[in-house]
This record gives C-alpha cells, structure tokens and sequence, in this order.
C-alpha cells in the first residue's frame, strides 16, 4: 500500500483509500491524503484508511472517499470501527500509560508525543473535547 499526498479543491476531503493495480504495492491499493491538512491530520487520515484495508477491505470497491469528518458512505458503526483502530495504531494505551507513569500527564504534552491532535488525544482519553478558537 502506498500513501499520496494531493491536491484537492474540496476542503471537506480528508482522504480516500483506493484499488490501485499500478502504483498500490502489493496490497494493490493507495491512500490519498489532503496535502493541505495539518501533519497530525494527515497521520489520523492514513490511519483510518488502514483501518478500512484491515476491517472493510470487502467493501472498498473501487474506492472509499473520506470527508473531513471521517465519513464515507459506509454505516456509522463501520466508520466508528475504523476510528478506533486508527486510534489504536497512533496512540496504543500501553505506550500511553507508560508516558503518563515518566509525568506527561497533559493532554497538550500527550498529543506532541503521539505526534496527533489534542482533539484526537482528549477523544482517546475520553475526556470532553472543547472548540478552539
């Protein structure tokens, strides 16, 4: 599987994953990724594309389109199952407790670690999310 960057005129794209015979690897399918997102976006992004090829690859098809809030045309819990394993690739409760045990206890600390955004840590700790300026 290999990971693209591109250019997209539609802010609500986030990314997609694809069938991609050519340029796929061996997987035989790529990622797109918003090329005008914030790194930890495009990470969360890459993902949950992953999470699609591991739990959904049957229903790919031809592609699968993300928008900005992760939705695709799939059901909701499908969506919210490959959150939670984009979730778990990024930010793996054991290596989470283990930083927290050393002192990093904030959230803000926590998501530079992690290299994700503090919205996307506050969701994995299960604390309230508030919206930033």
């Amino acid at each position: 599987m290999r990971v693209y960057e591109v250019q997209d005129q539609d802010p609500n794209f986030s990314g997609m994953i694809k069938r991609d015979e050519l340029y796929g690897g061996k997987a035989g399918y790529s990622i797109l990724v918003n090329s005008s997102h914030a790194k930890t976006r495009k990470r969360f992004t890459v993902a949950h594309e992953t999470a699609h090829f591991l739990l959904h690859k049957s229903k790919i098809g031809d592609g699968l389109k993300d928008d900005a809030l992760y939705r695709s045309g799939l059901s909701t819990w499908e969506e919210v199952q490959a959150n939670r394993l984009a979730a778990e690739i990024l930010m793996p409760f054991p290596l989470l407790e283990k930083s927290m045990r050393s002192g990093v206890t904030s959230v803000e600390q926590l998501a530079r670690e992690f290299e994700v955004s503090r919205e996307a840590m506050s969701i994995r700790l299960e604390l309230p999310v508030f919206a930033t300026g």
